[in-house]
C-alpha cells in the first residue's frame, strides 16, 4: 500500500507546490523577473546534472530524485513562458473574424519558441537518461509534454474553464486564441487515451515487488498521469480551482505588469 500512497502523495504535493511557486514568482514586480529566471536557470543546470546521476541508479531514492529533477526541468520552461521570455514571434491578439486553420496557425506563432524549448529540454532529458536503468525522469517529462499538448489543444478548441486569469498582464493577448464552450470533441478522446494508458501503469505498480524501485518509479509516473487526467476533467467541470493556489497569488495578482 505504501508503494502507492507515498509516491501519490509526493506527486500531488510537488504538483501543487511547484505550480504555486511559479505563480508566486510570476506575480513579483517585473524588475525582479530577470533574477527569478537567472535563479531558475541555475536550478535547471543542477536538475540536469541530478538527472544524469540518478538515471544511472535503480533505487527508490533515485526514482524520487529523477522524478523531481524532471519536474524542475519542466518548471524552467513554465516560468520562462509565463515571464514572457520564451513565447513566440507573434505577440498580438487574434484578429477579429479569423477562424479555422488560419486561427490555428496564428495561435501556433504565439507559442512557437515555447514549443521549441519544450523539445530541446525534452531531448536534454532523454540524453541524460539514454540507455540507463532509471527512466523515471524521461517518463515524467514525456507525460508532462504529451498531456500539456493535449490541454493546449482542448483550450484552443473550447472548454468551460480557460484559467485565463492566471496569465500575467503581458500575456493577456493569448486568451484571444482560447475558446469558451462547455465541451469539445477532442476532450473525451484525450481522457479515454490517457485512462487507457494509466490503467496498465497502476497494474505495473501492483505487480512489482513491495518497496522496489520498479514499484516506486511506476507509481510516480502513474500518479502524475492521473493528476493530468484530473486537470483535463477540471477544464469542463463547473468548479473554481483557484483556491488551491490562493496562497501563491499576490494581493496585486499574477497579472501585475
Amino acid at each position: 500500500m505504501l508503494d502507492v500512497v507515498l509516491p501519490l502523495l509526493f506527486a500531488v504535493f510537488v504538483w501543487w507546490f511547484s505550480t504555486g511557486l511559479i505563480l508566486w514568482l510570476v506575480g513579483m514586480p517585473r524588475r525582479l523577473h530577470r533574477r527569478a529566471l537567472f535563479g531558475a536557470t541555475l536550478v535547471l543546470v543542477l536538475a540536469l546534472i541530478g538527472l544524469a546521476g540518478s538515471s544511472r541508479v535503480s533505487s527508490v531514492a533515485a526514482a524520487y530524485c529523477a522524478f523531481s529533477c524532471a519536474l524542475l526541468v519542466w518548471g524552467w520552461q513554465e516560468l520562462a513562458f509565463l515571464l514572457g521570455v520564451v513565447t513566440g514571434p507573434r505577440r498580438l491578439p487574434c484578429p477579429p473574424g479569423v477562424a479555422g486553420w488560419r486561427r490555428a496557425w496564428l495561435a501556433l506563432q504565439t507559442l512557437l519558441h515555447h514549443e521549441a524549448a519544450l523539445i530541446v529540454l525534452g531531448l536534454a532529458v532523454l540524453a541524460t537518461s539514454w540507455d540507463q536503468p532509471n527512466q523515471t525522469g524521461w517518463w515524467t517529462y514525456l507525460i508532462l509534454w504529451v498531456m500539456r499538448q493535449s490541454a493546449k489543444l482542448n483550450v484552443f478548441l473550447g472548454v468551460r474553464n480557460l484559467n485565463e486569469h492566471f496569465l500575467p498582464q503581458h500575456l493577456q493577448y493569448l486568451q484571444t486564441y482560447f475558446t469558451r464552450r462547455p465541451m469539445n470533441a477532442l476532450l473525451p478522446i484525450s481522457l479515454l487515451l490517457a485512462t487507457l494508458a494509466v490503467i496498465p501503469m497502476w497494474q505495473h505498480v501492483s505487480a512489482a515487488a513491495d518497496g522496489s524501485f520498479e514499484a516506486t518509479s511506476w507509481a510516480l509516473a502513474a500518479s502524475l498521469l492521473s493528476l493530468a487526467i484530473l486537470e483535463h476533467v477540471l477544464l469542463v467541470l463547473p468548479l473554481n480551482a483557484d483556491a488551491l493556489w490562493r496562497w501563491a497569488l499576490r494581493t496585486d495578482g499574477v497579472t501585475r505588469g
